[in-house]
C-alpha cells in the first residue's frame, strides 16, 4: 500500500467516525430553529430531545466499542438498525432530522453484511428521507402519497446509480491494487534473480581465476621448479667444476624467473592500490603514477557520488584501468589520456580515452607474454561480475575503452 492510499483510508475512517455526529448536530440545530412551526406541541419537543440524547449515547457507544466489533457483522448491523429507527422517528417529528438518516448512505457497506441486506438498508434509509422531502406525515390526501412514492423511487434510482459508480470505482481500485502488488512481487523476484545472477557470476569469476592461476602455475612456476630439479640432478651426478657452475647458474636463473612469475600472479590476484585507498583514490594514484612513469599527460575525473563498492568490483575496475593504461603506453603513442570514473544509480563505469594512433577493433591484439590480458582479458574480467566492456577505436583517431559493472556496495 502506498502512502497516498494509506492517507486516503485514514481520511475515510475519520469521515465515517464523525459524519453521524455532524449530521445529528445539523438536524438538531435546524429542528430547534423550526420547532415552533413544525413541533408546536410540548410532547413532540420532549420526545425529540429524548431521542436526540439516545442517538448521542448510541453514537458515543459505537465510537468507543465499534473498533472492537468492526463489521459487517451482527453487532454493527444492530447498531445500524437502532440508529435508523431513532433517526426515522426523529424525521417523522421534524423533517430536518433526515440529515441524520443520510449517514446510513455512507456506512452501509461497513455495517451491513450481505449484498441483499445492504440494498434493503439503503432502501430503508430512503423512506424517511422521502417522507421529509414530501413534507412529513401525515400526507392528508392521495396526491401527497403520490409525491412520496415518486420521491421514494427517485431517491432509490439515484442511490442505485451512485452505488453502481461506487462499485465500479472500488473494482478499479482493487484491480490497481492487485496490479501494484503483482508489480512489487515481480520487482522482488527480479531483485532476487539479479542477486542470484551476481552470486553465480562471482562464483564463475572465482572458478575462472582459479583455472587461470592453475594454468599459470603449471606453465611457469611448476615448469621452472621442474627445470631447477633437473639442473640440480645434473650437479649431483658430476664432479666437473665447470659443469657444476653452469648448471647452478641455470638453476639460479630459473629460480629468479619463477619468483617473478609467482609475484606477478599474486599481484594480479589482489590489487595493492585498494589495500589502503578506496576505488576513486586508487584510480587517481594509478593515473598519476602512470603519467609520471610514461611522461604522457593524464587526467582523472570523478562524476557522481562515490560509494564503497564491493571489493571484487573495485578490483575489477582497477585492473581494467591498469591494463588499458598499459596498452596505451605500449601501443597508442598518445599525447594525452583521460580516465573518468562515474557512479550512477545502478552501475559504475570507467572510461579510458587517448588521442593516440588507434587501431581496428576487429583485429584485437593477442594476449602478451608479460602478464597482460589484452582487450579480451579486460572484457572477460568485466563479464565475470555481470558487467560489459566496449571499445571504440579508429586508426589515427585514438581509442576509448569503457567498462560497466553493476553498483554492488560493500556489505
Amino acid at each position: 500500500m502506498t502512502t497516498a492510499d494509506g492517507e486516503l483510508e485514514r481520511r475515510e475512517a475519520v469521515f465515517h467516525r464523525w459524519a453521524p455526529y455532524f449530521m445529528l448536530g445539523l438536524g438538531t440545530l435546524l429542528a430547534s430553529a423550526t420547532a415552533g412551526r413544525i413541533m408546536p406541541h410540548t410532547g413532540e419537543r420532549i420526545a425529540a430531545a429524548v431521542l436526540v440524547a439516545a442517538a448521542l449515547v448510541l453514537q458515543l457507544w459505537w465510537t468507543r466499542s465499534g473498533r472492537y466489533h468492526r463489521g459487517p457483522n451482527t453487532i454493527s448491523a444492530t447498531y445500524f438498525v437502532a440508529r435508523w429507527a431513532i433517526a426515522s422517528t426523529l424525521t417523522i417529528l421534524n423533517g430536518f432530522f433526515a440529515f441524520y438518516v443520510v449517514a446510513g448512505y455512507y456506512d452501509t457497506n461497513e455495517l451491513i453484511p450481505g449484498r441483499r441486506r445492504k440494498r434493503l438498508a439503503l432502501f430503508a434509509c430512503s423512506v424517511p428521507v422521502a417522507i421529509a422531502q414530501a413534507g412529513g406525515l401525515p400526507f392528508g390526501n392521495v396526491s401527497g402519497w403520490l409525491v412520496f412514492a415518486g420521491l421514494l423511487i427517485a431517491n432509490n434510482a439515484l442511490v442505485i446509480v451512485l452505488k453502481h459508480f461506487a462499485d465500479q470505482q472500488e473494482a478499479r481500485s482493487l484491480s490497481r491494487a492487485a496490479t501494484i502488488a503483482e508489480l512489487e512481487q515481480a520487482h522482488k523476484e527480479n531483485a532476487a534473480l539479479q542477486a542470484q545472477l551476481l552470486v553465480q557470476a562471482r562464483e564463475a569469476g572465482i572458478a575462472d581465476e582459479r583455472r587461470r592461476l592453475a594454468a599459470e602455475i603449471h606453465d611457469t612456476i611448476a615448469q621452472g621448479l621442474t627445470g631447477i630439479i633437473a639442473q640440480l640432478q645434473v650437479v649431483s651426478n658430476t664432479s666437473d667444476p665447470a659443469t657444476i657452475q653452469d648448471h647452478v647458474s641455470r638453476a639460479s636463473d630459473l629460480a629468479r624467473h619463477s619468483l617473478g612469475e609467482a609475484r606477478r600472479s599474486v599481484q594480479n590476484l589482489a590489487p595493492a592500490g585498494l589495500s589502503y585507498d578506496g576505488l576513486p583514490e586508487a584510480l587517481r594514484k594509478t593515473v598519476e603514477q602512470w603519467s609520471e612513469r610514461t611522461g604522457v599527460p593524464a587526467e582523472f575525473t570523478l562524476t557522481g557520488t562515490a560509494q564503497h563498492l564491493h571489493g571484487e568490483f573495485s578490483a575489477t575496475i582497477l585492473r581494467i584501468t591498469q591494463e588499458a593504461l598499459a596498452n596505451v603506453s605500449k601501443h597508442a603513442a598518445a599525447t594525452r589520456v583521460g580516465v573518468t570514473l562515474s557512479f550512477m544509480d545502478s552501475e559504475v563505469t570507467v572510461d579510458i580515452r587517448d588521442d593516440g594512433k588507434g587501431f581496428d577493433p576487429l583485429t584485437l591484439p593477442a594476449r602478451s607474454g608479460t602478464g597482460g590480458f589484452g582487450l579480451e582479458g579486460m572484457r572477460a574480467r568485466a563479464e565475470r561480475i555481470a558487467g560489459s566492456l566496449t571499445v571504440e577505436a579508429e586508426p589515427g583517431f585514438g581509442t576509448a575503452v569503457s567498462a560497466r559493472v553493476p553498483l554492488v556496495l560493500h556489505a
